[in-house]
Parts: C-alpha cells; sequence; structure tokens
C-alpha cells in the first residue's frame, strides 16, 4: 500500500492543477434550506459544493490532472489503463487529453452512456467488460500490465487523493466557520481527501461519509478495520463499489468522524430535491450528502453544513425515471 499523502501534496496538487481547471462554486440555496426545514432539520444552513461544475462533470478530474501533471515525461507517455463505472474513467480521459497521451478505459457492461460517450469524446478507448466494476477493475489491472500503460486504480493512488483535496480547500477558504462536510463514497477517495484538509485546518469540523445501504463493502470494512467485500446491489454507480480499497480505508480510520448508509430510495429522493432546488443536474452519487442530512434530522439541525455535489452526470433515462409520475 503507498504512503497516504500530506497537506503539502494538496498545495502541490493547486498548484499542478491550476493551469487546467477553475475553482467550482460553493452556493447555498434559500429553498433548499427551506426544503430540508419542512422534512425536520430546523435550523440547519446548507452549503453545495458544486463539482457537477467542471469539465467532464465530476470531482474526479482533480485528481486525474493532479497525477498525470505530477509523473515523469516517460512514464506519462506511455498511456494510462484505468476501471471506471465513469467519473474516473472520465478524470483519467481528461488528463490523458490535455497532456497528450493514451487512454484506455474499462467500464462494467451496465456502465452509464453519458459518461462512456464523454470518455470516448475525450479520445479514450472504451472496453465493456464485466458485469461489475470489480470485473473491470480485474481487467483493467491485466491489461495495463500486457500493454505497459501506466495502471491509474482510482483508489489506492495518493495523487488523486492530494488532487481531489483541492475541492475541500476551496470549500474552507470560501466558507471557513464550516460544522461538517458531507461527502459520497464509492472508492473514498474524495471523503479521506476532505478529512486530510479539514483535519489541518479546523479540526473541530465533523468529516461525514455516506454510502448507499445497497453497496456497504466500505462502511463495513471501515466499521470492523478490515478490508471486507459484500454484495453491491446499489443503483447509484457512483457510489457502486463492492470491494473496499487499501489506502482510502487506512486513512478513513484516522479521519472521518462518521460514515453513514442511506437507501437507495431516499438517494434517489435527495437527487429529486436538489435539482428542483439548485436548478442544477444532479446524479444521485452527489446527492448522498444531502439524503444523509434528511435522514439524521436532529444531527444537522442548526448546523452549517458543506454538501459535496461529486457530480452531475445523470443520463437521460435516469433522468426521466427519477421523475417518472
Amino acid at each position: 500500500m503507498p504512503a497516504p499523502p500530506e497537506f503539502v501534496d494538496v498545495l502541490r496538487a493547486r498548484q499542478r492543477i491550476a493551469p487546467y481547471l477553475r475553482e467550482t462554486p460553493l452556493f447555498r440555496y434559500p429553498q433548499l434550506d427551506a426544503a430540508a426545514e419542512a422534512a425536520g432539520v430546523r435550523g440547519a444552513a446548507l452549503w453545495v459544493k458544486h463539482e457537477n461544475h467542471q469539465p467532464v462533470g465530476a470531482f474526479k478530474v482533480r485528481g486525474g490532472v493532479n497525477l498525470a501533471a505530477a509523473l515523469p515525461d516517460e512514464e506519462r507517455a506511455r498511456g494510462f489503463a484505468a476501471a471506471s463505472t465513469g467519473n474516473h474513467g472520465q478524470s483519467v480521459a481528461y488528463a490523458a487529453r490535455v497532456f497528450g497521451t493514451r487512454a484506455v478505459i474499462v467500464v462494467p457492461e451496465n456502465a452509464n452512456p453519458v459518461k462512456v460517450e464523454s470518455m470516448r469524446a475525450l479520445g479514450a478507448e472504451v472496453l465493456a467488460r464485466g458485469a461489475t466494476f470489480d470485473d473491470a477493475r480485474r481487467h483493467a489491472a491485466a491489461l495495463a500490465a500486457d500493454e505497459r500503460l501506466r495502471f491509474v486504480d482510482s483508489g489506492d493512488e495518493p495523487l488523486l487523493i492530494a488532487g481531489v483535496a483541492t475541492c475541500t480547500l476551496e470549500i474552507l477558504e470560501t466558507q471557513p466557520d464550516l460544522d461538517a462536510i458531507v461527502v459520497p463514497v464509492g472508492s473514498g477517495t474524495g471523503v479521506v481527501a476532505a478529512g486530510l484538509v479539514a483535519r489541518t485546518v479546523d479540526p473541530g469540523i465533523e468529516v461525514i461519509g455516506v454510502q448507499s445501504a445497497a453497496a456497504p463493502a466500505a462502511h463495513r470494512s471501515w466499521q470492523s478495520g478490515a478490508l471486507v467485500d459484500a454484495p453491491m446491489g446499489t443503483a447509484v454507480e457512483g457510489v457502486a463499489t463492492g470491494s473496499p480499497f487499501a489506502l482510502p480505508q487506512a486513512m478513513m480510520r484516522a479521519l472521518l468522524d462518521d460514515f453513514v448508509l442511506v437507501s437507495d430510495d431516499a438517494i434517489h429522493a435527495a437527487t429529486r430535491l436538489m435539482i428542483e432546488k439548485t436548478r442544477n443536474l444532479v446524479e444521485p452519487a452527489g446527492a448522498a450528502p444531502l439524503a444523509a442530512v434528511l435522514a439524521d434530522p436532529a444531527r444537522f439541525a442548526g448546523r452549517r453544513v458543506a454538501l459535496v455535489c461529486s457530480g452531475g452526470n445523470i443520463s437521460p433515462a435516469q433522468l426521466g425515471a427519477l421523475f417518472a409520475p
């Protein structure tokens, strides 16, 4: 397992990505606060970090650009291989395009077509292999070894975590007096990145991860202190992992205040609410933090909370199903 990144690595990452990615907004919506109030979350102030405004519509692009920028020229020139349900793959594809190298992305056979189209438009070769992310991950690792590509793991990559951590750095520079930051958990890079920055800047800020109860591998691993696989039955592809990642798990135990599970139904209800109240396209993983707040009104009442909207890559079919009568 590689060594975890440190706060200085986040500062270096900000310098590396600045020429390629702009800061994303942190907005507060009175109508979202009012909806939370109506749901019993009394007096909460909610800020949304709009990572859905990134050029690939998701936060992971920060990590991909940081990794590609930091690699030696010779290693970068070999090209990249990665496995993804979509957003990590877009991150690697975007970084490969920026730096003029090859990217091969392996996706599950049921991958979100919006994300697949984006990866191909960015110039990546996209291969559909296996029924789940974990199947695709095994295939991508084998392909990287066979073709001498740089395998970019979606979890156990310190440079990805440092890059993603620039999101929380922006949050706290804009709104430093927060009580909590809530982050969706798939591989876990986003939530440990938030923890790394929050613990350095203000240890009093709670960092809370949220995952679908239908894909609880990361949650069970965090609870037990060991890597535990679990059945993966969620329809929320941004958190759809059945096997945990060693480096994020090791960091979670040191950096997370809590890690909660919510149902797919709760995530979909929160997605509808976010789209309606913020007038943004939001994918279900990006709405999982709001679902966590609405599921525990007493905990978040009267608190200042940042919700990391990790992405907005929702397909037309998903959007239609979400608002079907």
